[in-house]
């Protein structure tokens, strides 16, 4: 992962640093090249590369894991996620299963705006970054059928797309930190103001700068604050206003060496997403997996309930929220739901093609 998304992660606290736990196997990297991809747009990509990690045997039951914005393959090696899922005897157990992280278009290794096209690089959706991680997954790796289809954040929308776009071709869904519905309300109104906060400054320069614009460690860190961290958890780290001031200093202290339209591309990418109008479609057994303090997708609207009221065969597990959640940023700790996941796959029937 680059360090660009690294610090970026920090500043949202979305993503830690990746390390490898002991009791795993060693994840390998990969790339593959997608030929004429098309994008919903319309634009064909003569050559669109796609960059993954895996960790296990291809003769282990295939399970893809799919990343948050700003992150990479690597961000779910954390010893938070990996270190509680992959190890001998934990759910994901790497002796048993064959892990397929990709990195989403635009993101990571994969091919993204900053590899020399700026802003001529096509403009790319959720739905296009699902259709490459499925031209990887059946033309790159030769994989027909998935046991399992888990996600966190971006990575969880897109596995409500998984389901409904390809329902046969997987047995079990967990969609983490998401809503299968139309991205809107706050959510979306803070990623609007961040994104014209940087587009804005002149700095960006219509996307052909030098460096990168001033006001992106404002926008990203306005934005961080805002939609992730948990309410109990910010009382009780920042119970005073110079606490308070301390946390946001460090935060602005940090370099933010975050290609600028890469992230302007990645956030805005989810402007179309919306899983809401198939949902019948879903066939896998799914588990929705969200905190009860998540600021992005809250669930006292009951948006998410009646949306689970459509799925088949789903079950939604909701974190309760205490001074240990944080928001948004809970489920990148599988400690709070590694037995859901466990039983999951103990439970969900194994189907084929």
């Amino acid at each position: 992962m680059k360090t660009s998304c690294a610090a970026l992660a920090a500043i949202l606290l979305s993503i830690a640093t990746p390390v490898m736990a002991a009791d795993y196997p060693a994840p390998k990297q990969g790339d593959w090249i997608a030929k004429d991809f098309k994008l919903h747009t319309g634009e064909t990509m003569p050559e669109l590369k796609l960059h993954y990690t895996t960790v296990g045997e291809p003769s282990g039951q295939p399970v893809l894991v799919l990343h948050g914005t700003g992150g990479s393959g690597a961000s779910m090696l954390t010893p938070a996620f990996a270190g509680e899922m992959f190890g001998a005897g934990q759910p994901l157990d790497a002796s048993k299963y064959y892990i397929i992280i990709p990195d989403a278009i635009g993101h990571g290794k994969s091919s993204k705006p900053s590899d020399g096209m700026k802003t001529s690089f096509p403009k790319y959706n959720y739905d296009d970054m699902v259709e490459a991680q499925h031209r990887l997954v059946k033309e790159g790796l030769g994989v027909k059928h998935l046991r399992l289809v888990i996600g966190n954040s971006m990575g969880g929308m897109q596995t409500w797309l998984w389901g409904e776009k390809y329902p046969q071709e997987m047995d079990a869904l967990v969609p983490m930190a998401s809503q299968p519905t139309e991205m809107a309300s706050r959510n979306w109104m803070m990623r609007r103001i961040m994104l014209d906060t940087i587009r804005n400054d002149p700095d960006y320069n219509g996307g052909n700068y030098t460096s990168q614009p001033r006001t992106m460690k404002y926008a990203m860190t306005a934005y961080g604050i805002a939609s992730i961290g948990g309410t109990l958890a910010y009382q009780q780290q920042a119970p005073t206003a110079a606490k308070a001031d301390k946390i946001v200093d460090e935060r602005l202290a940090t370099p933010i060496t975050a290609d600028a339209n890469d992230f302007l591309y990645q956030w805005g990418s989810s402007q179309d997403y919306n899983a809401g109008d198939k949902l019948e479609q879903i066939e896998a057994t799914l588990l929705l997996i969200n905190s009860a303090d998540d600021e992005r997708n809250p669930p006292e609207t009951g948006i998410t309930d009646a949306a689970m009221k459509r799925v088949k065969n789903g079950k939604l597990y909701l974190i309760p929220a205490s001074t240990e959640t944080r928001g948004h940023g809970t489920t990148g700790n599988a400690k709070f739901y590694v037995e859901q996941v466990r039983q999951l796959l103990q439970t969900a029937p194994q189907r084929t093609m």
